[in-house]
């Protein structure tokens, strides 16, 4: 007796997902952060403040440049600070309300977000999208899809050169583009960074929430039962069952919902939360808007699918300001005041000698001499005109530099410099001495510790 075999496929291709359209105060808030985020993208480099680029990465030069102030890779301890201060807002925010990062600020959401208003746009609402990609290639589908296409690759082009301009100068390499003299490495990444757009955020969509997104598998670890999330009421909402408005639906055995697939419509990662919390949903509130739509066209009351905890859901006290979420608070505040200090707090010059090892010392005269290397950063933002002189001996002296010494503002300079005395001033041996550079304009100013070398038996 033969047995006949099935073939299951290993991969089954995800349908497509076509978000509809929602209004209502979570999808104002989630336009009003796209609007911010966005604006904040592609118009900061834009600003300049002294002639220097407001946001700048300049990685030749080491130095990143942000509202007006310059740091160093001395201070690479503060982008720890910041990533730290990142990573607790993060456990704060999701302790607190669930994924409100996904759902309103994640540059994933926020881009597809604008590439779903670009598609709304030249193909038409949800059933009409859905019924265009159904067609038949006609001259009228080839011009939308044209349409789209040409608004989805100018936008990731921009996209792609506003993410090159905070590496590069933007105004210079805006200037650049038309004469085509852009660098290699220039070319690279913004070819680079606008496929990722276009890929992202036109096809890829809410793929790479579910798959390549690794916060979706850990968030878990950061709710507890007293976390707000989005929730459907399971027991308000069941059983539920299609019904005409002004119907007894509970003299019919019917909770609340009336089974409009509506939520599963508006959700851009295209689950049901009437099956619960899922790690595909990126908490953009879209159900509880076209929920709420629904309840006040039914004249039932609001909040069928809404923010909400487990333990309210099941009718357990709940306590959503706990322990853990004034520890994230006060680690956070201590963070940001550590990093608030430092930066007040930061020398605007920096200093450091070394001798110079091709000689120890010079007798010229009636003086012995000693050569260093000066090294001055000027992370003022302003030029800066030094003095240097030389403390720790008696008739201690620098010969050379003669004149003062200039430093533009964010910028690196190493000045050859030559300390003497007089003959028989100091006993033989190193003796600790101290070379200060100090600003004749303002109170800046700078000391730094190195040692000045008599040698023995000068007679």
């Amino acid at each position: 007796m033969s047995q006949s075999t099935e073939s299951i496929p290993l991969y089954v291709k995800q349908p497509k997902v076509y978000p509809r359209e929602v209004a209502g105060r979570f999808s104002r808030l989630r336009v009003t952060s796209a609007w911010v985020l966005l604006g904040l993208f592609y118009v900061l480099p834009w600003i300049n403040i002294n002639h220097q680029q407001i946001v700048l990465f300049d990685l030749p030069a080491r130095q990143f440049h942000f509202l007006g102030l310059t740091l160093w890779p001395q201070d690479l301890f503060i982008l720890s600070l910041l990533l730290a201060m990142a990573a607790l807002s993060l456990f704060f925010f999701t302790a607190l309300a669930g994924r409100l990062w996904c759902g309103y600020a994640c540059p994933q959401t926020v881009w597809t977000e604008v590439f779903l208003w670009m598609e709304r746009v030249t193909e038409g609402t949800r059933n009409q999208r859905m019924k265009l990609d159904k067609s038949p290639w006609t001259l009228n589908k080839w011009g939308k899809k044209s349409s789209k296409q040409f608004l989805w690759i100018t936008f990731a082009l921009w996209t792609g050169f506003t993410f090159v301009g905070f590496f590069v100068p933007i105004r210079d390499l805006g200037a650049r583009i038309p004469t085509l003299q852009l660098g290699g490495w220039e070319v690279f990444w913004l070819i680079f960074y606008a496929f990722a757009t276009y890929g992202n955020a036109g096809y890829l969509r809410e793929q790479v929430c579910k798959y390549m997104c690794p916060y979706a598998r850990f968030q878990s670890a950061m709710f507890d039962d007293n976390s707000l999330v989005i929730s459907y009421d399971t027991a308000r909402g069941e059983p539920r069952g299609g019904r005409k408005r002004g119907a007894d639906y509970q003299a019919m055995g019917l909770g609340d919902c009336i089974d409009c697939q509506a939520c599963v419509q508006v959700c851009p990662t295209g689950i049901d939360i009437r099956d619960g919390l899922q790690i595909e949903c990126i908490a953009c509130a879209a159900c509880i808007d076209i929920c709420d739509e629904v309840m006040d066209k039914m004249n039932y009351p609001r909040g069928l699918i809404r923010y909400t905890t487990e333990n309210a859901i099941l009718g357990k006290p709940t306590r959503i300001l706990r322990p853990r979420l004034f520890i994230y608070f006060a680690a956070l505040l201590a963070l940001a005041t550590l990093v608030g200090v430092i930066l007040t707090g930061r020398e605007p010059l920096l200093a450091d000698v070394l001798r110079d090892r091709s000689a120890l010392y010079r007798v010229v005269g009636e003086e012995i001499e000693n050569s260093y290397s000066l090294k001055l950063t000027n992370r003022a933002e302003e030029t800066l005109l030094l003095s240097v002189s030389a403390t720790g001996l008696d008739n201690i002296q620098v010969i050379r530099p003669i004149q003062e010494v200039t430093v533009p503002a964010g910028q690196t300079i190493d000045v050859a410099l030559t300390v003497t005395i007089p003959l028989l001033t100091a006993q033989s041996g190193m003796h600790a001495i101290t070379i200060i550079a100090q600003s004749q304009s303002s109170a800046i100013e700078q000391a730094v510790d190195t040692r000045f070398y008599v040698p023995a038996d000068l007679d």
